[in-house]
């Protein structure tokens, strides 16, 4: 780790994790290298990996920045609320997701190859804020449906989390994809990540 004080560390990690971000907007995950990602920032491309050795550890991070931030929107459903019937948490579950179309994407990607290249300490620190988002959502389901029991509310998260991998396949269709689908004759609806949440939710609860 560079020497230097935590803030201008932080402030370095971040320009890298923010560089990353940006092409993904517009590049696939394959096609980024880390020489793309240090074009992105403002110091040298070596520099990079005074903070990341690879790649796969700056998605990670990004990753994990992404669960912080629907974090803080469970945390809000959990706090500004004393009540809730179901349809009310699904609509509000599945609208905080529709706020986070990186995490979904993120979230198709194949996640085994981004950990297995990635530190121990930072894969740690990604799956604290993991496990934070399903206590998160075991908090809202505890709270506001009491009359389940927490081996039922487990049972829910165990299909509701894995559920969420496949959100943005299912959602985020390309123009050559539709076409495909229609030359095959698939009778597929097309649906919103709300629209295809919310539906989720509403039959688990």
């Amino acid at each position: 780790m560079p020497k230097g004080s935590p803030e201008r560390t932080a402030a370095r990690k971040e320009e890298i994790i923010n560089a990353c971000e940006k092409l993904y907007q517009t590049m696939s995950f394959k096609d980024i290298t880390l020489k793309e990602i240090g074009s992105e920032t403002s110091f040298s491309r070596p520099t990079i990996y005074n903070y990341f050795q690879t790649r796969e550890e700056i998605f990670l991070a990004l990753f994990e920045r992404e669960y912080v931030r629907w974090n803080e929107e469970l945390q809000r459903i959990l706090l500004d609320n004393t009540s809730l019937t179901k349809e009310q948490i699904a609509d509000k579950l599945a609208t905080s997701l529709a706020n986070r179309g990186q995490l979904l994407k993120l979230l198709a990607m194949n996640n085994y190859d981004m950990e297995a290249n990635s530190r121990p300490e930072l894969l740690t620190s990604f799956k604290v804020a993991y496990g934070n988002s399903m206590k998160a959502v075991r908090g809202i389901l505890s709270k506001f449906c009491p009359e389940k029991s927490a081996q039922e509310i487990q049972s829910i998260i165990y299909v509701f989390f894995p559920f969420m991998f496949g959100i943005y396949p299912y959602t985020s269709v390309t123009q050559k994809q539709r076409e495909a689908m229609t030359a095959a004759n698939a009778d597929f609806v097309y649906q919103s990540v709300y629209e295809i949440t919310d539906n989720c939710l509403r039959k688990l609860l």
